[in-house]
């Protein structure tokens, strides 16, 4: 095993830990050497997600501001180039969680996504066309263009319904300023109802404190969502992923979403944050002047975590994907994650975050 692939999160108690013993294969056998292995008695499944970094096609599109990505414009940005990233991204759709389960991801959130052109590309690609693919996206209407989705395999997960959670900044000049919707999907996935959002929250730009409240806008927005799919069934299995441009210690992740990364003391509605104390060791999905931060999260409902879980399906662990290609191996950002953009460069890498996803175990009868 690899062990430079994924770091793992282990939800506390060693029931747990036997549990992931046959589901996680060598990851987990090495760390926990105490435990004698026990026969496999658990289906794991992966949910994922991925902001695949500026993931445009090359044609003009005259109402959002593309003009960077585009033959003409300051990245020369051609048919090779995006050929290349949609085959680069592809490779890591392709391992994301492959190691536990084959099949990879059965339900992958993506951002950084210009439009459905981009995504039939990618899950038509040679290398994960195999799995079928399908996907949920809308439309937003941000300036640059740039929307989210949810990839799944139909095998796994049906979707029921869906829509757009519209998310509206502070006004400029009096016009309403919108950022990226938040996607919600409710589906089934294998034989368990469950509700999905995926986020993509607005940036830093301008200063972590100065933005504070764009982010506490998306995830109140989020929130409010959950707290009516909640107060029809307390019990709902939901899954809140996305970049948040934030931490997991941070306001609008702790207190605007409402999460908490402790079982012990956790309130009964708080989503659970799995990330919180994996940030804590200095693990991290992206970098920033050699600080580690993890903005990449998939959180959970009370309703996934043992030994009362509801319906069939429970959480297992939660990791961060990065495989030896994915990082950068040489220079100033060693270690960093192999980014498709220096500048107006191409790199030829894969995104400027690492993948994240949590193994779901569903108990074999």
């Amino acid at each position: 095993m690899r062990n430079n692939k994924i770091q793992c999160q282990y939800l506390v108690g060693s029931i747990v830990f036997v549990l992931l013993m046959g589901s996680c294969k060598a990851t987990i056998k090495k760390a926990l050497i105490p435990f004698k292995p026990m026969p496999q008695r658990h289906h794991s499944l992966i949910a994922a997600f991925y902001n695949f970094e500026n993931f445009y096609d090359t044609i003009n599109n005259t109402t959002i501001d593309d003009e960077e990505f585009l033959p003409s414009g300051a990245k020369h940005y051609n048919s090779a180039i995006y050929q290349k990233k949609v085959s680069n991204l592809a490779t890591v759709v392709q391992k994301i969680g492959a190691e536990i389960n084959d099949d990879g991801p059965a339900i992958l959130g993506a951002v950084e996504i210009e439009n459905d052109t981009v995504l039939h590309d990618l899950v038509k690609h040679p290398l994960i066309k195999n799995r079928a693919y399908l996907f949920v996206h809308e439309n937003s209407k941000d300036k640059r263009g740039i929307d989210v989705a949810l990839i799944y395999q139909p095998k796994y997960f049906t979707p029921i319904v869906h829509r757009s959670l519209q998310v509206v900044l502070a006004p400029r000049n009096k016009e309403p300023v919108f950022t990226r919707d938040i996607l919600y999907v409710k589906g089934v996935l294998l034989k368990d109802t469950v509700h999905v959002y995926v986020n993509h929250w607005p940036s830093r730009r301008g200063g972590q404190k100065r933005s504070t409240e764009s982010r506490s806008k998306a995830a109140r927005v989020c929130r409010s969502h959950i707290n009516s799919i909640l107060a029809e069934d307390p019990s709902a299995k939901i899954l809140v992923m996305g970049d948040l441009n934030d931490n997991p210690s941070d306001y609008s992740v702790t207190h605007a979403l409402q999460s908490s990364g402790g079982l012990k003391m956790i309130k009964k509605s708080d989503l659970y944050n799995p990330w919180v104390a994996m940030l804590a060791k200095g693990n991290g999905t992206l970098a920033n002047r050699d600080a580690w931060g993890i903005f990449d999260q998939i959180l959970v409902s009370q309703s996934w975590i043992p030994p009362r879980h509801a319906g069939r399906l429970f959480l297992g662990s939660s990791h961060i994907f990065k495989a030896f290609f994915m990082i950068e191996q040489q220079g100033r950002y060693k270690g960093y994650p192999l980014r498709t953009w220096d500048g107006n460069h191409f790199r030829d890498g894969f995104s400027d975050h690492f993948p994240t996803f949590l193994v779901l175990l569903e108990k074999i009868d």
